[in-house]
């Protein structure tokens, strides 16, 4: 099993501007990326770092003898992949977007996948115009580790209730302010979600995968939900503490960050479709 098998957050730096659109005579470029974020410093743009978004924004540079700027659905931290990331930018009136695909793919290598590339409407933005977020996070529970997910999976050898986690999960569907569960944002920012789907599947094997679908999501967020949701599978704590936990509002009231090499941007979805 690989980490985009279909069985199968948010950092300071110096970002790009999220502006969709660069220049007059140009058309809006939306573009579904995949990426194993585990050699990069994260999505966003950060100086003298590796990431997702500097090599795209200088591949397609180089392709199209422009400056570009990249919105995207979500900056997803140093290490954590995507499946169904989303970006988009201002490029010159003509640009064939198939062109794009097979250009970019032939120049970012193995660890980087354009998907797809289209026209967007005027005035899309792959954050601003984005209606829901998905994310998924896999665990792998068994006494020994797997090479093969090492990159993809936190390895738990201690056995997991699967029920536990089930019983955890649902707590967090609705609206609710999560600010047990995230990273303090810049001062003034809300930590209130709508969370639209929270739940475990058992894939097999000791393979366990959470799927947490939102409005949107706040800094580390999905992380703090499945480590305190696996106390809950290994009886560190009682599955019924969650709401107590939420109505706390105390990243001290919930539990451990899952590490971040578990965790995948799955899905994003627009008005028109989704990627």
């Amino acid at each position: 099993m690989t980490l985009f098998d279909p069985a199968a957050e948010l950092g300071g730096s110096l970002a790009p501007k999220e502006n969709s659109s660069a220049h007059s005579n140009s058309v809006i470029i939306r573009m579904t990326v995949a990426y194993d974020g585990t050699d990069f410093h994260g999505f966003a743009q950060q100086r003298n770092q590796r990431t997702v978004a500097g090599e795209i924004s200088g591949a397609l540079s180089k392709v199209l003898r422009a400056e570009i700027t990249l919105a995207c659905a979500g900056r997803t931290d140093a290490g954590v992949h995507a499946w169904g990331q989303v970006v988009s930018f201002g490029a010159p009136d003509g640009t064939d977007p198939a062109m794009l695909v097979e250009r970019l793919n032939r120049m970012l290598g193995s660890e980087i996948a354009v998907r797809d590339a289209s026209i967007a409407p005027l005035g899309f933005d792959a954050r601003h115009s984005a209606r829901a977020r998905t994310y998924r996070y896999t665990v792998l529970n068994r006494s020994t580790p797997d090479p093969s997910m090492a990159r993809s999976a936190w390895w738990v050898p201690e056995p997991i209730d699967i029920h536990a986690l089930q019983l955890a999960a649902t707590p967090f569907i609705g609206e609710h302010d999560f600010a047990s569960f995230c990273r303090k944002g810049p001062e003034g920012s809300t930590t209130v979600r709508r969370v639209l789907e929270s739940e475990w599947h058992d894939l097999g094997d000791g393979v366990l995968r959470y799927q947490v679908k939102a409005t949107a999501f706040c800094w580390q967020m999905v992380r703090a939900l499945v480590g305190t949701q696996v106390e809950a599978g290994r009886g560190k704590r009682k599955a019924g503490e969650i709401l107590s936990i939420l109505r706390a509002m105390d990243r001290a009231a919930a539990g451990q960050l899952a590490p971040p090499h578990g965790l995948s941007l799955w899905r994003v979805d627009y008005e028109d479709a989704s990627s």
